[in-house]
């Protein structure tokens, strides 16, 4: 099957289960070797869209649909939560997809969908927090993001470093986005 006909879209309520099956399922697979087994068991699509359900009306998030309409990813950012980062104003919260469509433009879409509302907001810059052991900080590297600092997170009572990537400058941020990525 060719995976390179997708859709990126503002995500709606009715998205809710189907950004909660991306994200317990890309956890599950980008995770494996990183956070407790157990732990990613234990995460539940029923609360995954709860939070969802909650998160969806606040703006700044993202589908991505394949040919079929299935939501394959999504992504989601705004205001820099932290307070700590002083320069940056926003953030790129959250890019899943699941693991048979990466490689192939949509994160890359996804990232831009975000940035480009980012960016209409007034927003000048933005930061994304990158669990140390996953290889995704090599995508947001390529999207010209550098490290700014090293923090540390609690999951399932253990200690993880995440990484922070961030970009100065969002207003010069631009992706040559491919001509085939379709957007409504």
């Amino acid at each position: 099957m060719n995976h390179s006909s997708f859709v990126i879209r503002k995500a709606v309520i009715e998205d809710a289960i189907g950004i909660a099956r991306v994200h317990v399922d890309s956890w599950r697979s980008t995770y494996a070797t990183i956070f407790p087994q157990e732990y990613l068991n234990r995460l539940s699509y029923e609360k995954r869209e709860k939070l969802w359900i909650n998160n969806i009306p606040l703006g700044g998030v993202y589908v991505a649909e394949n040919e079929v309409g299935e939501i394959i990813g999504f992504s989601s950012g705004g205001e820099e939560r932290s307070g700590k980062y002083n320069g940056f104003d926003g953030e790129l919260y959250a890019i899943y997809l699941l693991e048979e469509y990466q490689r192939k433009g949509v994160g890359s879409a996804l990232f831009a969908a975000v940035t480009t509302e980012l960016k209409q907001k007034g927003y000048q810059s933005m930061l994304v927090l990158v669990v140390e052991d996953n290889h995704s900080y090599r995508f947001y590297e390529a999207l010209g993001g550098g490290k700014i600092d090293s923090i540390e997170m609690d999951l399932a009572g253990e200690k993880y470093t995440e990484d922070v990537y961030g970009w100065r400058d969002i207003t010069s941020l631009t992706l040559e986005i491919n001509k085939r990525f379709t957007y409504r």
